[in-house]
């Protein structure tokens, strides 16, 4: 037992740490046997194109905008005929009526005197004339509270604004985008209104759109040079609604409704009014772009007048390599991107 402690086991220690460092040294200098097997990864998921198939539905064109309570613009009361103010006939402060005589302008013309010649002595005798007179009445064009602010002998030109009229009443006003003012093409005269904390929804009348009202209370002088990506729609606050200038208000305009039509996603339309692009499915499964007539939308289905029936299938997105864009040098960008 002493000769196998003293003797086999160190023995046999020293030859298992010799092959391990043999092991160790072959690893670091011819590295490690890898085995390769031929099992290349192979992609599983298959990339489909979504169609979409024209059914029959109803489309209710109906455009929502933020808005806000606004007074009003005063209405100028203007010079029509150079001349003198000779008489002032309403007071600042004084409710006018269309047609109420605000002020008298005269207007003197010099007239050449009379030269009389005596045909036995050839004496000339020069009688002097009264000057032309011209008068002109200068009447309110609205009603409402008149603000004055010409004074009597004042000289003053055709044009010259001498006063306003502030009408008293409200409207709603609303900025619009691009895509919102296609869809009101053919514009309705109505909308219906909520004011933020106000009444119920009421009708707004005198719909219309444009730039915003002018207020006549900046300097003319100063002109806007920010750039305008959209207009501005409006109508007038009826009489009997209590509304307050800067008052938040939900316009909704409602611009015609189509019942049981064909109708298709606007995404798989290329287009939004009047005139668009859908790309149809062919029986072998390919697809072919065809031009339809668009009718009404509502902001997820648009209205298929021609081009399409009930049924066609159709590719539910607009292919990418389609789609061009209008770039600042007037070419056509590649996939929707203006190059550079």
């Amino acid at each position: 037992m002493g000769v196998t402690r003293r003797i086999i086991f160190p023995t046999i220690r020293i030859l298992l740490w010799a092959v391990i460092a043999a092991a160790l040294v072959k690893i670091a200098f011819q590295g490690a046997e890898l085995t390769t097997t031929d099992d290349a990864l192979v992609p599983t998921a298959v990339i489909t194109e979504q169609h979409a198939e024209v059914t029959t539905g109803t489309v209710t064109n109906a455009v929502a905008v933020q808005g806000s309570v606004i007074d009003d613009p005063s209405v100028p009361v203007k010079v029509t005929m150079a001349g003198t103010v000779t008489k002032v006939l309403a007071t600042a402060g004084q409710h006018v009526e269309v047609g109420t005589p605000v002020l008298e302008v005269t207007l003197e013309t010099p007239v050449e005197p009379t030269v009389a010649t005596n045909p036995e002595t050839g004496e000339q005798t020069v009688t002097e004339n009264k000057p032309k007179i011209k008068k002109e009445t200068i009447k309110a064009s609205s009603a409402g509270t008149l603000t004055l602010t010409a004074l009597k002998e004042q000289i003053v030109a055709v044009g010259d604004t001498v006063g306003s009229v502030a009408p008293g009443t409200l409207s709603v006003t609303g900025a619009l985008s691009a895509d919102q003012q296609y869809r009101l093409l053919g514009l309705p005269g109505e909308a219906q209104v909520t004011l933020k904390g106000g009444p119920a929804p009421f009708t707004c009348t005198g719909l219309r759109i444009g730039s915003s009202i002018p207020d006549t209370g900046t300097d003319a002088t100063q002109v806007d040079t920010s750039p305008s990506t959209g207009g501005t729609v409006t109508c007038a606050v009826p009489a009997g609604i209590t509304a307050f200038a800067g008052l938040g208000a939900d316009i909704v305009i409602t611009n015609g409704t189509a019942e049981n039509v064909a109708v298709v996603p606007v995404t798989a339309v290329q287009g939004s009014v009047q005139d668009g692009n859908v790309w149809v499915v062919l029986p072998d499964g390919t697809n072919e772009e065809r031009a339809v007539k668009l009718g009404l939308t509502d902001g997820e289905n648009v209205q298929v007048t021609e081009g399409l029936s009930v049924g066609d299938q159709i590719l539910l997105f607009v292919p990418v390599g389609d789609v061009t864009a209008e770039c600042g040098d007037g070419t056509s960008g590649v996939d929707g991107v203006c190059p550079g």
